[in-house]
């Protein structure tokens, strides 16, 4: 599907006419190639469009450099708690594609958190050290643009089945671009093969969703690809996305 490109828009838009924009772009873009959609999003947006990555894969960073004029911000939360062959496939990312890695701290290091708090408060309140060391820092990183993409996928999990290709994050008043929701397991399998995409060596290790350390385990052939994140509990998402 070929999509018609706007015109870059260079002037600010008031948050109406950026939530207008964004619900008829969803409905302009439903089917489009994620290509395309990045695409739109930069003619529309240009550097105040980002994307976000916890690097399980470079797909969305690796469509956005074979298809952008410019270097695009790849935004990466580092939480203090990640596996290291996830800050090796940062390192990777940002050594080979053509984009900018912009990495995020939370404001509280491990230590200082587990002064303040106790130890693994992770496991005591996972939804409030996702609040402090996910959730707090990316708001804090988007305040410089008007979009932001990420990598959801409509088949990843039922919180995610209606996830639109464009639209409004209410939360943060911008638009949220997702270019692959309409992809699926098999149509990324397919790019990662043909583009020989970064994945994240957790990944082959039965780590199909990878998030911080301590709340990730490993997923059993067969079972839901994030049924290792906060195993045991009815947590299944860590806020960013909600």
């Amino acid at each position: 599907m070929t999509v018609a490109l706007p015109r870059p828009r260079t002037a600010e838009l008031g948050t109406d006419d950026l939530r207008e924009l964004a619900l008829d772009a969803g409905r302009d873009l439903e089917g489009a190639l994620p290509h395309d959609v990045l695409r739109w999003a930069w003619a529309t947006f240009g550097s105040k469009f980002c994307v976000t990555s916890s690097m399980g894969d470079a797909v969305l960073a690796t469509l956005a450099s074979d298809v952008l004029p410019a270097a695009i911000d790849v935004v990466f939360l580092d939480t203090g708690y990640h596996f290291v062959q996830t800050l090796q496939t940062r390192d990777r990312v940002a050594r080979t594609l053509n984009v900018n890695v912009v990495t995020v701290k939370p404001a509280l290091s491990v230590a200082d958190q587990n002064e303040k708090y106790g130890q693994s408060l992770y496991a005591r309140d996972p939804d409030a050290c996702c609040a402090m060391r996910k959730v707090a820092p990316l708001n804090s990183a988007l305040d410089p643009y008007l979009a932001w993409g990420a990598g959801l996928r409509r088949d990843e999990s039922p919180s995610r089945a209606l996830s639109p290709v464009v639209g409004w994050d209410t939360k943060r008043a911008k638009v949220k671009v997702n270019p692959l929701a309409c992809w699926t397991a098999d149509d990324v399998a397919a790019y990662v093969a043909e583009r020989d995409v970064i994945v994240n060596p957790l990944v082959a290790q039965g780590f199909p969703s990878i998030g911080c350390a301590p709340c990730t385990q490993r997923v059993e052939r067969g079972q839901d690809v994030r049924s290792g994140r906060w195993a045991g509990r009815e947590k299944t998402e860590c806020g960013l996305h909600l």
